[in-house]
């Protein structure tokens, strides 16, 4: 058992193979050799008992030497043994009285008169009342017999034709047949084997190839994946186990980037947090209250980059979002309301999407503030803010656009990324990056148009399906 389960699968699917075409190959001789053997016993007892049959028909007939009826059992048998054609593994002789009387033709190559032990067992048989038939062995052969007794009423003589068939002789005939037989299962056991053998190995070269793989996947490199050809179950496993290990790279990546984001966003915080208190005057009054705001500041500031890391850590899950039949202008006019509170600017709606949308509301209206949080930052008190959606071109465009700093073009991109801030040096860094992660989740993107000095239109763009009427392009002098 041991060293069945410590064999390769190819070993033992071929080892499982050859046991059953050798076990069917096997049964299949033994079939043949039974076969063989019955219909050897039949054709042997049939030609034994035409010869029974003959000599009595020939005792119906009349004497070829008279003329007239047989009227002693000599003529008829001396008749009977010169009309008989004996093939080479049979032989015959005639009993009259109780000696033997005739023999076989000189031809007839098989000899029984010449076996006394069969010729013993013969003689009282010669006096039997009906036709006798079995099987003798002798210590020269192995014999099938048939004696027709014969009597003469009339002249009171009797006498009876032995016509016996060495059945070894007989068997011996099929021999060239199994021998042929033994040599093809053999031949075709080889056969299957080497066929098995390709035929298995090319079936398993998916498992292979999900070996040598899973040995180059290291903690730094989990990148590799597994050859996919065909269309079998091994190729669906390969595709599972590629899906498995995009899945496990995903995660591997968000928890690199989570570590880096703590390890970048949290570390200045505590510094300064740690900085002030060691340097912090305890003896003044003054000193220990200026040193508990700017404790609790920073404090605050962590508190925010910890729903900053977490809401981009759930980003990566898969129910991260939770679609629904929402109304878009309900949802404009509710986020623009919101947003009013976070500055004092000269809030505007620019456009309006009157339709329904499968999105995530809470997801989309937290992105959505993210973005005119951002326009605040950024813009002078008093300026203006515009917020809108529409719906066109099977796209859901959800914007906030200021008369802010701008963005230069080789930060556009850039501004998306993790830990990448403004200009002003502001915030954690993260909040365009949850924007983006939010659109990404909704199989969307953002889109950023800027002017360095003039302002700055970001946009939420979503892919849609809503049978809704388009909305015209929106006028951006409004």
């Amino acid at each position: 058992m041991a060293i069945w389960t410590s064999a390769s699968i190819r070993a033992r699917v071929i080892a499982g193979v050859m046991v059953l075409t050798g076990l069917a190959l096997l049964l299949s001789g033994v079939l043949i050799y039974v076969q063989g053997r019955t219909s050897t016993e039949q054709r042997v007892a049939a030609s034994l008992s035409r010869a029974a049959d003959e000599v009595e028909l020939l005792a119906a007939e009349d004497d070829p030497a008279t003329g007239r009826p047989f009227t002693s059992p000599d003529a008829l048998l001396k008749v009977a043994m010169q009309r008989a054609v004996l093939p080479a593994s049979e032989g015959s002789f005639a009993i009259v009285g109780d000696q033997i009387r005739w023999t076989a033709q000189a031809g007839v190559s098989l000899r029984p008169e010449q076996d006394a032990d069969l010729v013993a067992a013969m003689l009282p048989l010669a006096s039997s009342p009906q036709v006798v038939s079995g099987s003798l062995t002798t210590p020269l052969r192995e014999y099938r017999y048939i004696v027709v007794p014969l009597r003469f009423a009339a002249s009171g003589q009797t006498g009876a034709m032995v016509q016996v068939a060495d059945i070894a002789a007989e068997r011996a005939v099929l021999q060239p047949v199994y021998l042929t037989y033994t040599l093809v299962a053999l031949g075709s056991l080889l056969l299957v084997a080497m066929l098995i053998w390709l035929l298995v190995g090319r079936l398993l070269r998916p498992v292979s190839w999900m070996r040598e793989t899973a040995a180059r996947i290291t903690e730094t490199d989990i990148g590799q994946r597994i050859p996919v050809h065909g269309n079998d179950d091994l190729s669906a496993l390969a595709v599972t186990i590629n899906g498995m290990l995009d899945r496990l790279e995903a995660a591997v990546g968000a928890q690199r980037d989570l570590l880096d984001d703590v390890g970048h966003e949290l570390r200045t915080p505590l510094t300064i947090v740690r900085g002030h208190l060691e340097l912090m005057d305890t003896g003044d009054p003054a000193d220990v209250a200026a040193t508990r705001l700017l404790v609790l500041d920073e404090l605050d500031r962590m508190r925010r980059l910890t729903d900053d890391l977490l809401t981009l850590a759930k980003a990566e899950q898969p129910d991260f979002v939770t679609t629904e039949s929402t109304d878009i202008a309900r949802l404009t006019d509710e986020t623009l309301a919101k947003a009013s509170g976070l500055g004092r600017r000269h809030w505007v709606l620019d456009e309006l999407a009157d339709t329904e949308v499968d999105l995530d509301p809470q997801r989309i209206a937290q992105a959505w503030l993210q973005l005119a949080a951002n326009a605040v930052q950024y813009s002078a008190d008093g300026s203006t803010i515009g917020m809108g959606s529409w719906l066109a071109g099977g796209e859901l465009s959800l914007w906030v656009r200021d008369e802010g700093v701008g963005i230069p073009p080789d930060e556009r991109q850039r501004i998306l990324d993790r830990t990448v801030k403004g200009r002003s040096g502001k915030g954690t860094g993260l909040g365009l990056a949850i924007v983006s992660s939010i659109a990404t989740a909704h199989g969307g993107r953002v889109d950023v148009d800027s002017a360095v000095g003039v302002g700055s239109r970001i946009s939420i763009v979503i892919p849609t399906t809503a049978t809704a009427k388009e909305d015209d392009e929106p006028d951006p002098d409004r």
